[in-house]
């Protein structure tokens, strides 16, 4: 059997947390922020984790984690 590949772009943007969950990027941080309120930039400016109905999609990208 061969080994499963893990798509390059889904490992650059998540990672895993120590209980096995998943964590992305805030998204609407990159551009045109002069017309984002100050609130949205802020609260974008961490990390989120990731809902469970995409848990599923994304873990068929990363079969070894």
């Amino acid at each position: 059997m061969p080994k499963m590949k893990t798509k390059s772009a889904v490992k650059k943007r998540f990672s895993v947390t120590g209980t096995g969950k998943l964590k992305r990027n805030a998204a609407y941080k990159r551009h045109l922020l002069f017309n984002k309120p100050t609130k949205m930039k802020r609260q974008a400016r961490g990390t989120v984790l990731l809902d469970e109905a995409d848990v599923k999609i994304v873990k068929k990208f990363l079969p070894y984690l």
